[in-house]
């Protein structure tokens, strides 16, 4: 039985979250992950979440700094994470460089304004891939906590 339950929880952490929020608070998505057809195909390659220009971009969990500049215009960071995931923010100004090793929660940047069909004061636009393929990054951290209220309870009510 001792077994089982070892190979039941090792099964179990395969699907925890294993990285926390870019943003804090957590965020409103204000676009979803649209997973493309094929490697060539449209799709949204990662969520999109509100910020506010200037606000600390923190590191989803440990890695390794892989790009930290400018590409196609727009400020990217990428870190590299154990078990092959790799995520990426944009547009951001970093404040971290290639090669850093950093930890999660660590401020690697600030949201800068202009992500393209962003309806908030700034977008985040942040993505995860494992190799080649792109994952919903919504999968990857804890679901955001649900406030439970009681209401009085009145035993004369139907």
């Amino acid at each position: 039985m001792d077994r089982f339950l070892l190979a039941l929880a090792a099964f179990a952490a395969l699907f925890q979250p294993r990285f926390d929020w870019p943003l804090s608070p957590v965020p409103t998505v204000t676009r979803p992950f649209e997973a493309p057809a094929d490697a060539y195909s449209a799709g949204h390659r990662g969520v999109d979440l509100a910020a506010s220009p200037g606000q600390e971009v923190l590191a989803a969990g440990p890695g390794v700094v892989v790009f930290s500049g400018s590409l196609a215009g727009r400020g990217v960071v990428s870190v590299d994470h154990d078990g092959g995931l790799r995520t990426t923010y944009e547009p951001v100004l970093p404040v971290v460089a290639e090669g850093d090793q950093v930890y999660g929660g660590q401020v690697i940047g600030t949201v800068v304004a202009g992500h393209p069909g962003c309806p908030a004061g700034a977008c985040l636009h942040w993505g995860v891939r494992r190799g080649e393929e792109y994952l919903d990054p919504l999968t990857l951290v804890p679901a955001p906590r649900t406030r439970l209220r009681l209401k009085p309870w009145d035993p004369g009510s139907p």
